[in-house]
């Protein structure tokens, strides 16, 4: 299998976005990523509606009362911007001690023009933490960007998103709550094509998987206006980020007015979506479930209180459309977890039918997870493959994109999808094959046979790809590093190492 064609990255190699990036992050000084993130953001959205709102305006009649007329931006889909908000105010008086005031005044100013905006942009560049001097380099470093182009329109969107990596890969497991890999968002969209209906995503973070989502519906030739876009974050900070993060690319969405828990305030309590993308916190223990024990979203079981896995997923599946599918990240131990009632949860959706594809991916993907994570998907509605469920095995896929973390590139992202979707009969139904050691369709009876288990390990088997001689060291180290990241016990481990020896003839 190919695999030489590396993702786009979330910029554009050698550019705009990494010069940019290496100037703002020289600025950076005693600030974390964590405070200089809404910092740097927050300046780049601001220069961005400006330079719209100056582009829009050079374009009118040159006449004050239609320059003034507001009716004329809104038709256009452009904010409303003050003269003391306007970048050029800003670069002005970039040298300013009051330079910090002023930017907060600006983002009010904006806030209170535009409705939309309204309780989004950060307004705190006055604080005295914040030094003035690295404020207003930041002003000049951004002023040589045309934010806005004619001849290329998503050079924010490309210098947004690149930023938002970059954070994610300093902040470490902090970053990684607000930013998937674009590789795994992508891969997501492109296994659950999201054409056309209500797109949710109940921990949306800074919004990745609406922006994929755009993407691909104009990759596609789609209709934007055919997708409604519903999410749900708990972070006030990150919420923002999202609001500022779909406005720049003037993505229409519902995000509930506010940040709340998922869990304990449902902010689409009535939705119900045909598309569900989410990569929600792995493994909380303190969720609150006692708040909540009784709730009607745990139709397949009430999950446990030490871990909120089980209560992503009932969550998801409580607000799926009667024709609906989920795409989600989750831990490994997900997938094969019996303690405190998970098993029974995971039986209980398996015998239902929704259980629809598990994807094992590689460990390193991740900037806030180390160990490898896995992709479920849950269909309501199944006309094809009613009793079975695809499982699909990626550990071996990927590219090591620097020292610590791994990325897929093109041809691994749509290995995965066109096997996914040959399997669903969507592009040839009769061209899906099991393929040892990458793919297995199971049915209900294999799977109860493994014991509910949804590992792909567990039956998409090994390439037989040992010579003869191997000895019997390296028969074991091969075994145990493809099986240890899949086995949620020691005792697991133990008995599946076994049982594959078994097959190649080793006894022990």
């Amino acid at each position: 299998m190919a695999k030489t064609t590396k993702l786009a990255k979330d910029g554009a190699g050698l550019g705009i976005e990494q010069k940019l990036w290496a100037a703002a992050d020289k600025m950076r000084g005693a600030i974390d990523a964590a405070e200089y993130k809404h910092v740097a953001l927050g300046l780049l959205f601001l220069k961005y509606i400006s330079d719209r709102f100056v582009r829009k305006r050079e374009s009118l009649e040159d006449s004050l009362v239609v320059r003034e007329d507001r009716d004329e931006y809104i038709a256009d889909n452009v904010f409303w911007v003050p003269e003391n908000a306007r970048w050029s105010y800003l670069r002005d008086n970039a040298t300013s001690p009051q330079i910090g005031k002023m930017i907060d005044e600006a983002m009010i100013a904006i806030e209170h023009e535009n409705p939309k905006l309204r309780g989004v942009l950060p307004k705190d560049y006055a604080r005295p933490s914040l030094d003035k001097t690295m404020l207003g380099g930041l002003i000049n470093i951004f002023s040589d960007l045309d934010l806005y182009s004619d001849k290329e329109q998503d050079v924010l969107g490309r210098v947004y998103e690149y930023f938002l990596k970059m954070f994610a890969s300093a902040e470490g497991k902090l970053g990684g709550e607000f930013y998937t890999p674009r590789s795994i968002v992508k891969l997501l969209v492109d296994m659950i094509e999201p054409y056309k209906g209500r797109v949710y995503d109940p921990a949306c973070g800074s919004g990745g998987m609406f922006v994929q989502t755009q993407k691909f519906v104009e990759e596609h030739s789609g209709r934007i206006g055919n997708i409604s876009i519903f999410g749900q974050e708990r972070n006030p900070t990150t919420w923002r980020l999202c609001n500022m993060n779909l406005a720049i690319r003037g993505i229409e969405a519902d995000l509930g007015g506010t940040h709340a828990d998922t869990f304990h305030n449902d902010l689409h309590k009535d939705l119900k979506a045909d598309f569900i993308l989410a990569n929600p916190p792995f493994n909380i223990s303190d969720w609150g479930l006692e708040r909540i024990r009784n709730d009607a979203r745990w139709q397949y079981g009430v999950p446990p209180e030490g871990n909120a896995n089980y209560g992503w997923i009932e969550h998801m599946v409580y607000h799926l459309a009667p024709r609906g599918i989920i795409g989600l990240v989750l831990a490994n131990g997900s997938m094969s977890s019996t303690t405190n009632g998970e098993g029974e949860i995971r039986q209980r959706l398996i015998e239902a039918g929704l259980i629809d594809c598990m994807v094992a991916l590689p460990s390193q993907l991740f900037y806030s997870v180390t160990i490898p994570v896995c992709l479920w998907f849950i269909r309501r509605g199944k006309t094809a493959r009613q009793n079975e469920t695809l499982f699909i095995d990626a550990r071996k896929l990927g590219y090591m994109a620097t020292r610590t973390n791994r990325d897929f590139t093109e041809e691994d992202i749509a290995s995965i999808a066109k096997t996914y979707h040959n399997w669903r009969g969507t592009e040839s139904y009769n061209a899906y094959k099991d393929i040892p050691g990458f793919c297995k369709s199971a049915d209900i009876k294999e799977i109860e046979k493994n014991g509910y288990v949804l590992t792909p390990g567990r039956y998409v088997g090994t390439e037989d790809t040992m010579e003869d001689d191997a000895t019997f060291n390296d028969k074991m180290t091969k075994l145990t590093t493809e099986l240890k990241s899949q086995m949620a016990t020691g005792a697991e481990l133990d008995a599946e190492i076994k049982k594959q020896l078994a097959k190649i003839g080793w006894k022990i």
